[in-house]
């Protein structure tokens, strides 16, 4: 018996099997032929949303799970107006392509990919993933040998190798509900009644049937859907998976988690779980689920607590995000406060010999220390000396600016509001020792270390050849990302000692040797199966990163809650810095309100006099800005900012013409943007604030359409 099999592969996706039996039998000599065709096995659907370079990563790790099972990828880009289908085209040039013209939601653009797929079974991957070489080897004879099964999740990760509770899940009755909006399910996360949400009592490392499946990995039969519907379109983000789950176990399957292989799930890339529209588009689709499977009280019930949960977590979110916000504010002012009442007593002492000097003056208390505290935490905050990565120089300079605000305006004061000046200097110095002691304090808390001015460097080592090593070095490098670079450590057991710290088997007792806070795998020299495994095993005390083959990007996120981290080669733009931001805006309302007290006098000299009161009310309101971009469709690179009035062209004799050249100005114009370039335009321009549309626009989006 002879045997042939063909494998038809493009760019190392398998297409389709072919195989082929032949016999031949003498002396009677008869002749035996059988083919068999095999239609496609699997049709991995991704709805993609402004995440390219996880995308990216994702469908590489897809490629290689799909060596040996018939698979195709169904891309849907829902609107991203970035990079995403020029990325597809130029890189997954076998990916079928959906790239709508709005943002559909996530159940309308898989039922899209659904309605082109060819393969028995389906797959639902978000874009922010990465699964295993044998995840698809793994998952699919399950699914195959479950004839009952109309769903299959896996055991899902963190970017910090946290397992996912969400990998299983129970339905959301009422009570659950309740459990879950109040915490009850976080404080006893193992209990079989506080945690049915997520199951939080079935062990995450064996095979169960559960309820629900997550919708960012969802394995189902084609022949399933056929039966239960499609996603329902109703649902626009968030609930679609568990309205789906439910159908599936109402029409007769099972849905089943299945953790013999293993995902990595960033998450947060598309929605910050922590805002308020996350509480409220995640507890409407919740009303949604209930209105449409629940009946008479209990679906009242439900709806009702789901109400109530829509509120209580809001407030919770408003008073979370506003506390930590003003937490430090409050610090401040207090620990100000304090040593200014403290320094009054000391200088009464000192100076007049009196500890009643100033008893007679309850103004200097109520309202001249209140107002030095204001004007330096008012300069701290224009210096950006409360922004994440704040540096002692912010909070510093803020001070002394704030300072030189106090003393301008001292002069202006009626006698009975004025302190000794001495008051004044000792605050200063006080307000720099309570607010560099502040963060220290803090910073001791939350990182275990005084030095919060200075840079936290972390110890990196790579895992990987010594080329592709070296090449992310220079990615990081050129990224000016601050590290340590402790070396580089071999995915195989041979390694030069000279050029390794040593091999990967190694990983642990290196990590703790060199006290490593980041680990980068490299995507070409390593499994994403020992990648996860490593992961997993090291635990979400290490940052972790990994490059993609031939990618430029070393992508990571640190929990499930918080947006994935990207070092990439690129521009650092000045005018994208929360102090420049901050700064421009501040001379935007300057500005308007000086154009508006000098409007009756300059409406003679502007040429657009209508234009230039509308504009000074459209600025005022953060509808433009004074001065921008010139308008040209390249621009989708460069920071976002309101339509602008002027623009760096306008003071140029010449104007350019070619789009490239424009574009290049704009870039500069971000790129080293100060508060001086926006007063320089203005000067220079200032005859057409009036204008209410820049007269280049039609002939620059022309010869923008021709390149």
């Amino acid at each position: 018996m002879s045997k042939f099999a063909l494998q038809i592969k493009q760019n190392g996706l398998s297409l389709l099997h072919l195989g082929i039996n032949f016999s031949l039998n003498t002396p009677f000599f008869s002749i035996e032929f059988q083919s068999s065709l095999y239609r496609m096995k699997l049709s991995v659907i991704i709805v993609s949303y402004k995440v390219p370079y996880f995308l990216e990563q994702t469908l590489l790790s897809v490629r290689k799970a799909a060596e040996h099972v018939a698979t195709e990828v169904i891309v849907i880009d829902n609107n991203s107006r970035d990079e995403t289908v020029e990325m597809l085209h130029e890189k997954f040039s076998d990916v079928k392509i959906i790239a709508n013209t709005k943002n559909t939601g996530f159940a309308t653009a898989n039922n899209q990919g659904i309605e082109i797929s060819t393969g028995d079974y389906l797959l639902f991957l978000n874009p922010d993933t990465v699964v295993r070489e044998d995840t698809f080897l793994k998952i699919i004879p399950f699914i195959e040998s479950h004839p009952e099964a109309g769903g299959v999740g896996v055991k899902m990760i963190d970017g910090a190798g946290n397992f996912l509770p969400e990998s299983k899940r129970g339905f959301p009755s009422p009570l659950v509900a309740f459990y879950k909006t109040f915490g009850l399910s976080k404080i006893f996360p193992k209990s079989r009644k506080f945690n049915q949400y997520h199951l939080g009592y079935l062990d995450e490392n064996v095979t169960h049937e559960v309820d629900v499946l997550s919708g960012a990995f969802m394995l189902v039969p084609k022949k399933v859907l056929t039966k239960t519907g499609y996603w329902d379109e109703d649902f626009f983000m968030y609930g679609e998976d568990i309205d789906l789950s439910y159908r599936i176990k109402k029409a007769g399957y099972k849905n089943y988690y299945f953790p013999e292989t293993t995902i990595i799930h960033y998450k947060g890339e598309s929605t910050k779980k922590g805002s308020l529209n996350y509480v409220r588009t995640f507890y409407e689709a919740m009303i949604i689920f209930a209105q449409k499977h629940f009946q008479g009280s209990k679906a009242g019930l439900f709806i009702l607590m789901l109400r109530l949960a829509i509120y209580f977590r809001a407030s919770l979110t408003l008073f979370s995000g506003f506390s930590k916000k003003i937490f430090l504010f409050i610090c401040d002012a207090s620990i100000m406060f304090a040593g200014m009442i403290a320094i009054k007593d000391s200088w009464e002492q000192v100076r007049f010999q009196d500890p009643f000097y100033y008893d007679n003056n309850p103004a200097l208390i109520y309202f001249s220390f209140p107002f030095y505290i204001s004007m330096w935490i008012i300069a701290i905050f224009l210096r950006g000396g409360y922004d994440k990565h704040a540096r002692s120089k912010h909070v510093f300079t803020g001070i002394l600016l704030g300072t030189v605000a106090i003393t301008s305006l001292y002069a202006f004061f009626p006698l009975e509001l004025r302190s000794s000046r001495m008051l004044i200097l000792f605050g200063t110095l006080w307000a720099m020792i309570a607010t560099y002691s502040t963060r220290s304090i803090i910073s001791l808390f939350q990182n275990n270390t005084i030095f919060w001015s200075k840079p936290r460097q972390r110890n990196v080592v790579i895992v990987g050849e010594p080329n592709e090593s070296q090449r992310v070095l220079g990615l990081l490098y050129q990224a000016h990302v601050s590290l340590n670079f402790i070396g580089t450590v071999s995915p195989h057991k041979k390694f030069n000692i000279n050029e390794s710290l040593g091999q990967i088997r190694d990983l642990e007792s290196l990590t703790y040797a060199y006290k490593i806070s980041e680990i980068i795998f490299c995507g070409k020299d390593i499994s994403f199966e020992q990648i996860i495994h490593w992961m997993t095993k090291l635990g979400p005390e290490i940052n972790y990163k990994i490059v993609p083959k031939d990618s430029v990007y070393i992508i990571g996120s640190k929990s499930k809650n918080s947006t994935g981290e990207l070092y990439a080669i690129d521009i650092s733009f000045n005018i994208a810095t929360s102090i420049q931001k901050r700064n421009k805006r501040i001379i935007d309302l300057g500005f308007s309100l000086l154009f508006l007290f000098l409007f009756p006098f300059l409406v003679f000299f502007i040429k657009e006099k209508t234009g230039f009161l509308l504009n000074i009310f459209s600025v005022f309101f953060n509808k433009k800005t004074w001065v921008g971009y010139f308008p040209l469709h390249l621009n989708n690179n460069l920071p976002i900012l309101p339509l602008a009035v002027l623009n760096s062209i306008d003071t140029l004799k010449i104007k350019p013409t070619e789009p490239q050249t424009i574009h290049r100005i704009n870039l500069f114009y971000a790129k080293d943007y100060a508060g001086s370039s926006d007063f320089d335009v203005i000067f220079k321009a200032w005859r057409i604030l009036g204008r209410r549309k820049s007269p280049l626009i039609q002939t620059s989006q022309n010869i923008s359409e021709k390149a």
